[in-house]
C-alpha cells in the first residue's frame, strides 16, 4: 500500500457528526448548471488530503467523465466560496476539482474506505432532498416567473401609452383634449410625474387643492428644477405648512408656495414654455373623467401675473 493511501483515517459511523448534512449543504454550491461539490470539501469530509483525492481521481480517469467532474480555475473556486465564508481556501495549489453527483458516488469506488462509503451516504441523501425542495417550490417560481414578465409587459405598455400622450400633445394624431382617465389613479398619478420630470428650470402649479399628494408628485422633477405652487390659504394652513415646506426643501429643493385665490382650473407651467390644463387637482387625477390638455404658450404671462 502506498504512504498517501495509508493516510485514510477509518472512523466509524458514531463520528459522524450530528449536525454533518447541514455542513454538506453548505458546501453545496451551483456552476455552469449544476450543482457540485469542491474536491478541498471532499477531503476535509473524507479526511484524506486533497493531492490523495486527485491522484485517485487520475488513476481511475475513466470512472470520470466530464459530466461526473468539473476542472475549474481558482477564480471560479473563489467565486463560488464566496457563498459561503466559512469554506476552506486550501489545495489550491493542486488545482480544483468539481464533483456533480455522479461524481462523488463515483468516489466511494475508488477510495474503498468506510468512512468514504459512510460520507457519501450523507451527501447522496442532501442530494436528494435538495432536488424534492427545487421540485416543490417549482411551480411557485413559474407562477411568480408568468408575474413578473407580466409587469414587464404593462410597464412597456404603460410606456408606449405616455408616449403616445405627449407626441399627441405635442400635435399627433389626436387632439390633446381628448386624453382622459377614468378610475386608474395609478396611470393618471403616473402621467403627472412624467410631465414634472420634463421640466429642467422650472415648475409652476396653479391648483387651488393641492396637498401631501400633490408633493409626492412633485417630489418626481429633476434635481436643480424650482417649483412654484400657487393653490388656497386654506390648503396651506392644513397641509403645505411651512414646515412640510421645508421638509420637502431639505431634499428636494426648491419649493416655494403662495396663497392665490383667483384661479378656478388647474394649471401646469414647465420652464415658462409649456402650459398644461388640468381638469382635476393633482392629488384628484383619475378618480372620475377628466382632461389633460396641452395649451398655447402664449396664455402663460396672462398666468404669471395673476400669481
Amino acid at each position: 500500500m502506498r504512504k498517501e493511501e495509508m493516510q485514510i483515517t477509518m472512523s466509524s459511523p458514531s463520528a459522524v457528526m450530528a449536525d454533518e448534512d447541514d455542513f454538506i449543504k453548505s458546501r453545496i454550491y451551483s456552476i455552469r448548471g449544476v450543482q457540485v461539490i469542491l474536491s478541498s470539501d471532499l477531503a476535509s469530509l473524507y479526511d484524506v488530503e486533497v493531492k490523495y483525492l486527485h491522484r485517485q481521481v487520475k488513476r481511475n480517469a475513466k470512472r470520470f467523465p466530464a459530466d461526473f467532474v468539473l476542472h475549474i480555475s481558482p477564480d471560479e473556486a473563489n467565486d463560488l466560496r464566496c457563498q459561503n465564508v466559512t469554506s476552506k481556501r486550501g489545495g489550491d495549489r493542486y488545482g480544483v476539482l468539481a464533483f456533480t453527483e455522479q461524481g462523488v458516488a463515483m468516489l466511494s469506488s475508488v477510495l474503498k474506505s468506510d468512512r468514504a462509503a459512510e460520507v457519501n451516504v450523507a451527501i447522496m441523501r442532501v442530494f436528494v432532498a435538495m432536488r424534492k425542495a427545487l421540485a416543490s417550490i417549482a411551480p411557485m417560481m413559474a407562477r411568480i416567473e408568468v408575474a413578473e414578465r407580466r409587469q414587464i409587459a404593462d410597464q412597456q405598455r404603460n410606456e408606449e401609452r405616455f408616449n403616445t400622450i405627449f407626441k399627441a400633445m405635442d400635435g399627433g394624431d389626436f387632439p390633446p383634449q381628448k386624453v382622459f382617465f377614468d378610475g386608474k389613479h395609478y396611470d393618471a398619478h403616473s402621467f403627472a410625474k412624467k410631465l414634472v420630470r420634463k421640466a429642467t428650470k422650472r415648475i409652476v402649479l396653479v391648483d387651488g387643492y393641492c396637498d401631501e399628494v400633490t408633493l409626492d408628485i412633485l417630489v418626481q422633477k429633476k434635481g436643480g428644477v424650482e417649483v412654484l405652487v400657487a393653490t388656497a390659504q386654506k390648503m396651506i394652513d392644513n397641509h403645505l405648512t411651512p414646515v412640510a415646506v421645508a421638509k420637502f426643501n431639505k431634499q428636494n429643493p426648491m419649493l416655494t408656495v403662495k396663497a392665490v385665490a383667483v384661479f378656478h382650473d388647474r394649471f401646469m407651467i414647465l420652464d415658462d414654455k409649456e402650459l398644461y390644463h388640468f381638469g382635476a387637482s393633482l392629488n384628484n387625477l383619475g378618480r372620475h373623467y377628466c382632461a389633460v390638455t396641452k395649451m398655447d404658450a402664449m396664455f402663460i404671462p396672462s398666468i404669471m401675473q395673476r400669481i
